[in-house]
């Protein structure tokens, strides 16, 4: 790891809640189950299994009042590392020390028996837990109010949807009022209703100084909620620091692996696209360079944000934008309300058909208030040349309360399916701040009037 990302920035003062050092985890893996019992009883000692690494020297430390996301591809050994710290799965080699209480919400339904009624698991978990019957049922209201599974409490969780098996589940995890909390991808299959309550109680419990370790494959929550993250690959890790730069080099690595699957483009064929490009295009627009390399002027823009991330093939680039708005061009500050034509040029250094071209804009700290793309708008767009410059404009109101936003760009190829292929993609490319007198609260900018009538 480089070593802004080891991650372990933190002030002398601080205090550990929790610290793994040379963690391992080793599966055999046998292909029968019948060859467990021949390896065992093997008068040569013969091996039926092969084995398989799902974590190797894992080691990091987490500090009373953070709040560590834990991201990677499927099989990374995400899973296993918080089962191991949660304790309902021994490790290979290694150790973890704990300071304080651990409660943990893992694999859907783990921990509870699907004859037992909702209320039954409840004093099941709690007593697994060490928390004493009085101290319980003093807490039983709030909690079955938190679940909001009504009559259900009393029925058998084999009866239970998944919402109601997690809400149920995510009550009694946070019941005991642990020191540290650990959730696994559980929270994706509540509603969303349910989600954001359970979010607000992570920064009820951030803000009483609680450690949160939680595994997500959403980048928003990730940005959002956590203080660090740690980016797992294969057992290692690849990176721990702050969320948006461990963020950026899991972007890389998905989006990299797929470059060198389809072959990058070469130096030489991108030089040859840009100069074909000067020939058709205005200069000052796609620039020029050596060795296929695209001059960026997105960097030259007042609003350009140099703490953007980036990722894609990039086989086409958009190397440039401008905001057009009542208040002039390449504006910083815009009035709520305003309407705002925002054009973006796109250079192809390949031809490239399918394509999806797309606009989010988000709160500074990574809340989504609208996005859109071509393909969700049924819109038909032309197939990109090798050297041309296509312009997207895209054109709305900022209908939004004064304050501070980002505004992220993508270039796309459908390929038929929700998974994009990345081009280039540039998130929180644009920093805009949004003025006017607003006697309000939330995101939108609704024009509401109060009249007593």
């Amino acid at each position: 790891m480089k070593e802004y990302e080891k991650g372990l920035l933190m002030c002398s003062d601080t205090v550990s809640a929790l610290t793994v050092t040379g963690l391992g985890k080793i599966y055999r893996i046998y292909k029968r189950p019948m060859d467990r019992i021949r390896e065992l009883y093997s008068i040569r000692g013969r091996k039926y299994h092969h084995k398989f690494t799902a974590l190797e020297s894992i080691a990091f430390e987490v500090f009373q009042g953070e709040t560590i996301g834990v991201i990677g591809p499927n099989g990374s050994g995400k899973s296993t590392l918080l089962e191991i710290i949660a304790g309902t799965l021994s490790a290979t080699s290694g150790k973890v020390v704990r300071q304080g209480t651990v409660s943990a919400l893992l694999e859907l339904g783990a921990g509870f028996n699907p004859r037992f009624t909702g209320r039954e698991n409840v004093y099941l978990n709690a007593s697994i837990l060490g928390i004493p019957k009085y101290m319980l049922e003093a807490k039983l209201d709030e909690l079955f109010q938190f679940a909001d599974i009504g009559q259900f409490i009393d029925h058998p969780v084999s009866t239970y949807s998944s919402g109601m098996y997690v809400r149920l589940a995510f009550a009694t995890a946070i019941s005991s009022d642990p020191d540290i909390l650990i959730v696994d991808e559980a929270l994706a299959v509540g509603d969303i209703r349910f989600q954001r309550k359970c979010y607000r109680r992570f920064q009820e419990m951030q803000a009483s100084g609680k450690t949160i370790l939680f595994v997500s494959h959403s980048i928003e929550l990730i940005q959002n909620h956590c203080s660090r993250a740690i980016f797992l690959n294969a057992g290692n890790i690849e990176a721990i620091g702050e969320p948006k730069v461990v963020i950026q080099a899991y972007l890389e690595h998905l989006f990299g692996n797929e470059v060198q699957q389809r072959g990058e483009v070469s130096a030489g064929e991108g030089a040859s696209a840009i100069d074909q490009a000067d020939a058709n295009i205005n200069p000052a627009r796609a620039g020029s360079a050596s060795s296929g390399q695209v001059q960026d002027r997105c960097t030259q823009r007042r609003s350009y944000n140099p703490n953007e991330y980036r990722w894609g093939d990039r086989r086409a680039a958009i190397i440039d934008y401008e905001l057009q708005s009542n208040s002039g061009n390449d504006q910083v500050v815009f009035e709520s309300g305003e309407n705002l034509k925002l054009m973006v040029y796109v250079l192809f250094l390949q031809e490239l058909t399918d394509l999806i071209y797309g606009c989010t804009v988000k709160t500074v700290d990574g809340q989504t208030v609208y996005g859109t793309n071509t393909r969700q708008r049924a819109i038909d767009v032309s197939h990109g040349e090798a050297g041309a410059t296509i312009v997207v404009r895209f054109q709305f109101d900022l209908n939004l309360v004064p304050g501070e936003y980002f505004i992220s760009l993508g270039v796309a190829l459908d390929d038929g399916e929700r998974d994009n292929i990345a081009i280039d993609r540039r998130y929180d490319l644009i920093h805009i701040t949004v003025s006017g007198d607003y006697g309000g609260f939330g995101l939108a900018q609704m024009n509401m009037s109060i009249t007593e009538v």
